[in-house]
């Protein structure tokens, strides 16, 4: 089982990440879990996004919550078993951005 984090562990991996962004929005964390909307100049490039992403989650073991709508995905990541956010949720975010 994957460790939970602690706060400043959080803090650390999420500037990390938001270093990584090639848009104009940063990841948040809220509560336990880190949150980010993506935008894309269509549906079936949205659609694509979340398949490559479905693949990577599979591989990690590791699946997102996220919810589209036309040419945007709202992701939300934490480690249910862990009670709260893990390296497997940055691991996962950083492909996200990497692939976006």
């Amino acid at each position: 089982m994957a460790t939970k984090l602690v706060e400043s562990e959080i803090e650390n991996k999420l500037e990390a990440l938001n270093a990584l962004i090639t848009d104009d929005t940063p990841w948040e964390h809220s509560g336990d879990s880190i949150k980010k909307t993506f935008t894309f100049k269509s549906f079936i490039r949205a659609f694509g996004w979340m398949s490559q992403m479905a693949i990577w989650a599979e591989k990690l073991k590791h699946h997102p919550e996220w919810f589209n709508v036309y040419n945007k995905v709202e992701v939300t990541l934490t480690t249910h078993d862990a009670g709260g956010l893990t390296e497997l949720d940055f691991s996962l975010a950083e492909k996200m951005e990497k692939f976006k």
